[in-house]
């Protein structure tokens, strides 16, 4: 093997599948990362054996070859290197990789890579494609609700489901269920229900972040692996065997009193109670006040401990319904409300021993159930 590359998009790249390398492990050569070359660019793939990820970048290819190296090695000596042009050859009989950038050189201990963990094809199956912005918006609204004890591996993952060109994204963690819609450039040939790792999906919100292009999504026909294809760049994951549960009936449909408040006042005043309920298992109380015929409706926010003290915090509301009271880990409030694009939220809610349901202004394809805590009023 022997080819040149620019620094910055090795450095890039490294940084990229640098994600999947795997930290704890019983196969060491996942520690390693793949370097072959692949029709005039140098391919660069890493794997935890549960994720895959494969980056192509630019270079200037004199001959073919591929070797595995340790990935933070080479990850950090790239990126101390100046922005310049690399120079990379491999002796194979040593199977030792020559770095050569400037007036810096380095020699590499490399394993073959033919005892590299063979990355799964995901060539059949469903396939479409999705808007990266609306793909981002729908990730970073539900991810974070995902459970993150392995201890029930189905709420680690993100029930996804394509229909048509409708795609829903659902996670749940036994205290709160969030969802969200958004539509497919190109409908799917049969309706498909997967269930892929929220930590994968999270690895697929960073490297869309830079990325224009559709994202181009593919699941296998046995439901056991998902491509999603970028720009330059693939991710392949396992899917969470199993069913999800059914999760449409914990939605409550009707609601006694509903509350739309400013988004960044509901935040502030919850961070603020939240300071305040740390030693009382994070319960923050919101009583809903409707307005008289003068005075705007309000929502009065508090928490209280016995050792340190106690706070209230009042902000303006629109409230249609009946005085409410209800309590709400802080955290949960706090999570939803920081994932918002929109200024105004709704709060409804039927009774203090009933879910809470969240709801963006002016949007219908997010909903967020939060479970209310029970408390002595």
């Amino acid at each position: 093997m022997r080819l040149s590359c620019l620094q910055e998009n090795l450095n890039r790249g490294l940084n990229i599948v640098g994600r999947a390398v795997a930290t704890r492990t019983t196969l060491p050569i996942t520690n390693n990362v793949l370097l072959a070359t692949d029709q005039s660019r140098l391919k660069l793939v890493a794997t935890n054996l549960e994720m895959a990820i494969s980056c192509w970048i630019g270079a200037k290819v004199e001959e073919e070859g591929a070797i595995t190296v340790p990935a933070r090695l080479l990850t950090e000596f790239i990126s101390s290197l100046p922005n310049d042009k690399v120079d990379i050859s491999l002796l194979p009989r040593t199977k030792t990789l020559g770095l050569k950038c400037a007036r810096f050189e380095a020699r590499i201990s490399g394993v073959d890579a033919k005892d590299f963990p063979p990355i799964p094809k995901v060539d059949e199956g469903i396939t479409t494609q999705v808007e990266v912005e609306a793909f981002r918006q729908g990730i970073s609204q539900v991810v974070f609700a995902a459970a993150t004890e392995e201890s029930r591996p189905l709420l680690t993952g993100i029930d996804t489901e394509f229909d048509g060109d409708l795609l829903t994204l659902a996670a749940a963690d036994g205290f709160r269920l969030a969802v969200y819609k958004l539509s497919t450039i190109n409908p799917v040939s049969q309706r498909t229900e997967v269930i892929i790792p929220a930590r994968t999906l999270s690895e697929l919100n960073r490297l869309m972040a830079d990325q224009e292009e559709a994202v181009e999504i593919r699941v296998n026909p046995n439901k056991s692996q998902a491509l999603f294809r970028l720009k330059n760049v693939e991710l392949v994951s396992q899917l969470v065997q199993g069913t999800f549960p059914k999760y449409a009936q914990l939605i409550p449909q009707s609601y006694n009193t509903r509350a739309v408040v400013d988004v960044a006042e509901f935040s502030r005043a919850t961070r603020t109670a939240s300071i305040f309920a740390r030693d009382g298992s994070g319960i923050v109380r919101l009583v809903v006040a409707p307005g008289e015929e003068l005075t705007p409706g309000k929502v009065i926010i508090s928490a209280r401990s016995e050792e340190i003290g106690d706070d209230v915090g009042e902000i303006d509301a629109i409230v249609e319904g009946e005085e409410a009271k209800i309590a709400f880990n802080g955290k949960y409030l706090i999570d939803v409300l920081g994932v918002l694009r929109e200024t105004q939220v709704a709060l409804e809610t039927t009774n203090p021993s009933s879910p809470g349901v969240v709801r963006p202004v002016g949007v219908d394809n997010y909903i967020h159930v939060v479970m209310p805590m029970f408390v002595q009023w």
